[in-house]
Formats: C-alpha cells, structure tokens, sequence
C-alpha cells in the first residue's frame, strides 16, 4: 500500500515542496493531536479514493506556520496550504498567493452537489473581489452558555430580543448572582461581546467594514454599540474582576451557581462539565437581536484549504479541495475534532446537544464572521481589544478610547 510521506516541521526552516507528476504537497499547521489526526484521515481517504496520487504532507507547529506561510507561498510553493477565512486571508488575495477557486463553487457537476447550496452560509466568508479562494471545512460556534437551572430558578425564558436580554440580567443581578462572567486579563474574551453587540447592532457588512479600517472608530454607528454595551457594563452585569481572571478562570463562578452566563466559544463546554455541570444544568443559546431586521450573523472562526496561485499541481489540489468540501468528508473530520462541518448535508456526533445547536444555528446563518483578531490587522486588534478592556472596566473613558482608537486605524490603515 502506498504510504504518505510526512514531514514533520516544528520551526521555521527551508523545506523543499518540490512536486513531480503524481504527488500533491500539502503545507498545514496542524501539529495537535486532533488536528493531525483528522488530516491523517483526511489524505489517507483521499489517497485510496485517488490512487494516482501521492501525498506529501509537511506538518508546521502554529507558530512556524506563521512565520513561514508567505516566504513558502513566495518561492516553495505546496499545492495545498492551509488558512483562516475572511480577512485573515486578504493579505494573500491582494500579493495574489492564493488561487481564485470560483469554479468549484459554482460548478454543480461534481458528486456532493451544488457547493453554493450546500455552503452557501459560508460563501461570504471565502469571497474577495466577488471571488471564492478557497474551501471552508471546520468551524466552531460562539454564542451565550447559560446556567439552565438559574434561569428556571428564576423564571427567566432564553431571550430572543435585547430586551429581553437586558430584562433577564436585571433579575438575575437582583438574585444575589452575576449575570454574565467573563475573564479578560487575556483581551480577546471582550473582542467576542464587542463583535456581537456590532453584528447585532450593525450588520455583518459594517463589521467587515470596521475590521478592514473603512470606518472611524468614533462613527455614529460604532457609538451606538457602545450605547448598547453601556446597558450591560454601568449597571454592573458583568463579573466585577474580570480583568484579573483568564477566560477559564471565569468559568469557576459560572460553575459554582455565582454567575449565570458566559458569552464565548464552544470550546468552553468541555471545562465547564469537567468542573460539574452537564446537559440539564448547562445551555446554550444564541446572541439575541438587537436592531430588527438586521440579518443574524454569527461568530464562527472557520479553518480552510487553499490552492496557492504559484502550485505545481493544480488539477490534483483542485481535487483534493472539492474532496474536503464532500459531507461525508467533513463529517467524519469534525468528529475527530469535535467541531462543526461546513456542508449542510455533514452530520454531527450523535449526544451532545451543543453541537447540535451550533449546527443547526449556523446552517441558518447570514454569514460568519472570523473574529475580531482575525478580521482586524494585528496591531489594529491588539490596540481595540485593549480599549475594550479599558471600557468595561472605566465606561466614562469610552470616548477617549474611540478617540484613540481612531488614531490607531488611521496609522494602520493607511
């Protein structure tokens, strides 16, 4: 049986991705035991089914990948190389590293179907220039995990309406209990509340527009997110101490019955049933409406596949992308990860009803966006992340942070 040949590659370094008639080279940084092993699967699948074709497999860790991925793209090009969708992936786009893949989207003829139809949700989130660059095949929901006894204590329904949003935090609070925890000595845990209040308040479009620097950060609209996170920050909602505690330090007051809520990834399921929750005291909902007829967008970091423009083998990397974007594929992916598949035909692991939940929330979704540190350029983000932090903990200071803020987009962006 033919073997794949791996090349394991834990700092940066020079590597040959040479290609020859017959052999796919594939760059990721996915050194984690899940990650790897669902590549594993990933390329022996695709080998057996494609018995033509070789797989080289050159394995980054996260940070060599970070380092390497554009001296790679530039003058060692793989075939396929892994990435982040969204903004994350429009530095590439524009020094024209990635390869315009509009065809597999549109093309209805292969055996899975209509890739539009079947990942329409995720289109906007592959799309630059009105062009698709790549293949979407893992992604995870964030939205609010809730203390499902609190709330029955209570008598609080989950909350559709920022209203009712609101309302249910003024009850919990006059319980005696913190209606939302958060940790964010680390700053990305507040990117997550400011994303949703401006999806919500604002639209898909704007974010993207926010993130890509075409807005000042003292806009009217961006004012009115504030508006909406003063509603939250002044009467107290959210855990006092939050700037001394990591994200899963937070959870402990969730876990003990302290605080009711927690607005944050699915990744946080996991330590909050290892400290003692489970299904009947733990839920998840998602982030409610706040302005009428905004399409509800969602967060969803999404992990992707590309074809760099500079490949030697592009008809083998096409096939290799429309292979992962198959159901069957990313269900069975997924289920080594533990995360969502893209593919609105693609199941989840049967029992665990916040995969579930995520799945159906982002099948019906408007569009993902990729988080703020990811959709914002670096420094951009590190610098409103900080600001966000210093508003949750000071909200008086809110307008000389935006001012500042401000200042920060027009030296990044210009």
């Amino acid at each position: 049986m033919k073997k794949i040949i791996i090349s394991l590659i834990m700092t940066f370094g020079i590597i040959s991705s040479t290609s020859f008639a017959g052999t796919l080279v594939i760059n990721t940084d996915t050194s984690d035991a899940a990650p790897k092993a669902a590549f594993e699967y990933i390329i022996k699948k695709f080998e057996d089914e494609n018995p033509d074709v070789t797989v080289k497999w050159n394995v980054f860790d996260h940070e060599g990948y970070k380092q390497s991925i554009r001296n790679f793209l530039n003058t060692d090009p793989p075939d396929v190389a892994n990435w982040y969708a969204g903004n994350r992936m429009l530095p590439f786009v524009r020094a024209g590293l990635f390869e315009d893949v509009s065809d597999i989207w549109s093309d209805s003829g292969w055996v899975d179907g209509n890739l539009s139809e079947n990942m329409e949700h995720a289109k906007k989130s592959m799309t630059i220039g009105g062009k698709q660059w790549g293949i979407p095949y893992t992604y995870y929901q964030w939205g609010v995990y809730y203390r499902k006894d609190i709330f029955n204590n209570l008598g609080i329904s989950v909350p559709k309406t920022w209203e009712e949003f609101v309302k249910a935090c003024e009850t919990i609070k006059a319980s005696g209990v913190t209606p939302i925890t958060i940790g964010s000595k680390y700053l990305w845990t507040t990117a997550g509340v400011f994303d949703y209040l401006n999806l919500r308040t604002n639209g898909y479009e704007f974010h993207m527009d926010l993130t890509l620097g075409k807005v000042p950060y003292t806009d009217a609209k961006v004012q009115a997110v504030f508006d909406k996170w003063d509603e939250l920050v002044k009467p107290g909602y959210f855990l006092e101490n939050h700037a001394a505690l990591s994200w899963q330090e937070a959870l402990t007051p969730m876990i003990n019955g302290e605080a009711a809520m927690y607005v944050m990834g699915n990744f946080a399921v996991a330590p909050l049933k290892e400290g003692g929750l489970n299904d009947d005291t733990l839920g998840f909902f998602q982030f409610p409406e706040i302005t009428p007829g905004i399409p509800m967008a969602e967060e969803a970091p999404t992990d992707t596949v590309h074809i760099p423009s500079k490949a030697k083998n592009k008809t083998d990397a096409k096939r290799f992308l429309i292979f992962m974007s198959r159901a069957d594929v990313q269900e069975e992916i997924n289920k080594i990860l533990g995360q969502l598949p893209i593919n609105k035909n693609s199941g989840v692991k049967e029992g665990d009803p916040f995969l579930s939940a995520g799945l159906n929330m982002l099948n019906n979704a408007y569009a993902m966006a990729q988080f703020y540190d990811r959709d914002a350029p670096a420094q951009m983000a590190s610098e409103g992340m900080k600001g966000f932090q210093e508003y949750m903990s000071n909200p008086d200071r809110r307008q000389k942070i935006l001012e500042r803020l401000e200042k920060v987009r027009q030296r990044v962006y210009k």
